[in-house]
């Protein structure tokens, strides 16, 4: 379709240019602003080009690089590979817009702008046109009287409510790609363009990412240690006193101080020396997050150097460990995973009573074995007294085994009750579910007490 027929105007000179696309004011045939992206002709060829080579230079870092395994940069560049990508089809940037303006509808924090659908193709994309200040122009946000600190605040709280809460976060917050509104400087809102780059995390790196900013903001660096080898970030033979240690020289030294006094630099050059001395491998899942993170320490520097990062974000994140542990949570998620609980429970009673079964036999044989040896007197050696000493232990565990099989049947079947009965009609649970549960809880503490 010709530009004149598409649009009312369209402005020759491009409002933005990058490697990519370039962006263009244009003005609807009803009159609203807005402005149009497009790709630059033939970039999908020069980025397939660039692409296999970094692909070529990896596999060559692997084999001959003395860290290649630690670092692992076929997979990091495969995840390049794929958000690069993502990145040239603007319908995907469009979509991820849409996500990201819904997660924030009415929000105070963060604009972002509408997509018009109508126009938007794989190659073209078309979008509000927003009046912003440029993140970087700190002078005029400073005239119009912006709140600088609150400001700060507020991107920290967006970074923490898009990865932690939403879990899609924004990752390509460069400066370009932020504004500040002049509407209110007393309560500065944030504007977002550029979405062709999105992130988010599976639901188990979410946790330990999570727990680990919060036990870095307690300073509880042995917790931090024991996440990364329960994660599987560090090998599991790791001395998790050892690795506390070194997590502790590192950060000890930047904590109570402000953005102006930390070198970001030099912590991360400590930080890849505790990794390398612990194997620690790079998780190539994790990288948006991380570019993510220091853009936003950037960001920070700039408008607020005095930000204090632990007292801002520590609040939010206990918040959320409350929220992940909040019986309503809980039971929503009992709920949402009801179908699959659903499916394998009616065959949850054959498998227990196969592997009682088993255990039984094993016992039995081996009490049968030992009996026969001291009828005839015989000690059958080592190995034979090993097997015997094994079944005898088997038979009294076998006791044991049933009162946990049986308080745990107990205390799950009265926690999807209750779930069930939380998301049905909210309101006291019935006293009989408390009973299973407990009832079960007491059969656990016999089978499990020595």
């Amino acid at each position: 379709m010709p530009i004149g027929a598409a649009f009312a105007s369209f402005e020759n000179v491009p409002i933005a240019s990058a490697s990519i696309a370039q962006v263009h004011g244009i003005r609807l045939h009803d009159g609203t602003d807005a402005i149009v992206k497009v790709l630059r002709p033939g970039i999908r060829e020069v980025i397939d080009r660039d692409v296999a080579l970094m692909h070529t230079l990896a596999g060559l870092v692997a084999r001959v690089h003395p860290d290649g395994q630690r670092l692992r940069p076929r997979e990091v560049v495969e995840e390049y590979d794929r958000t690069i990508h993502d990145e040239l089809d603007l319908v995907r940037e469009a979509t991820n817009a849409v996500v990201i303006r819904n997660n924030f509808k009415d929000s105070e924090l963060l604009h972002v702008p509408a997509i018009y659908w109508d126009y938007t193709r794989s190659t073209v994309m078309v979008q509000e046109r927003i009046s912003g200040i440029p993140i970087r122009d700190v002078a005029e946000m400073r005239r119009i009287g912006t709140d600088m600190k609150k400001l700060a605040e507020h991107g920290v709280e967006i970074f923490f409510t898009q990865v932690f809460h939403h879990n899609f976060f924004h990752a390509d917050m460069h400066p370009g790609n932020i504004f500040v509104s002049r509407e209110r400087p007393d309560h500065p809102q944030y504007i977002a363009i550029d979405f062709g780059i999105v992130g988010s995390l599976t639901e188990e790196d979410q946790r330990y990412i999570g727990e680990n900013l919060l036990a870095f903001f307690q300073r509880d660096y042995h917790r931090v240690a024991q996440l990364h080898v329960d994660s599987g970030w560090v090998p599991r033979d790791t001395r998790v006193s050892e690795l506390e240690a070194g997590i502790r020289a590192v950060c000890e030294p930047i904590f109570d101080k402000p953005l102006s006094q930390i070198s970001f630099g030099n912590v991360l050059l400590q930080l890849f020396h505790v990794a390398r001395r612990f194997e620690m491998e790079v998780q190539p899942q994790l990288v948006l997050l991380q570019k993510t993170l220091l853009n936003i320490e950037g960001l920070g520097r700039d408008l607020y150097p005095d930000l204090d990062l632990w007292t801002t974000g520590k609040p939010y994140l206990q918040r959320w460990v409350l929220q992940k542990s909040n019986p309503t949570t809980i039971a929503r998620r009992l709920m949402a995973e009801m179908p699959a609980i659903l499916k394998t429970l009616p065959e949850m009673p054959m498998l227990v009573h196969d592997f009682l079964a088993l255990q039984n036999r094993v016992a039995r044989e081996g009490l049968e074995l030992l009996e026969t040896d001291a009828r005839n007197g015989r000690g059958g050696g080592t190995a034979r007294a090993a097997g015997a000493t094994n079944a005898a232990a088997s038979a009294v565990g076998i006791g044991r085994l049933r009162w946990i099989v049986t308080g745990a049947a107990l205390v799950v079947s009265a926690a999807l009750l209750g779930a069930a009965h939380v998301i049905a009609s909210p309101g006291d649970t019935p006293l009989a579910i408390w009973i299973a549960g407990g009832t079960g809880g007491l059969c656990l503490l016999r089978g499990l007490w020595p």
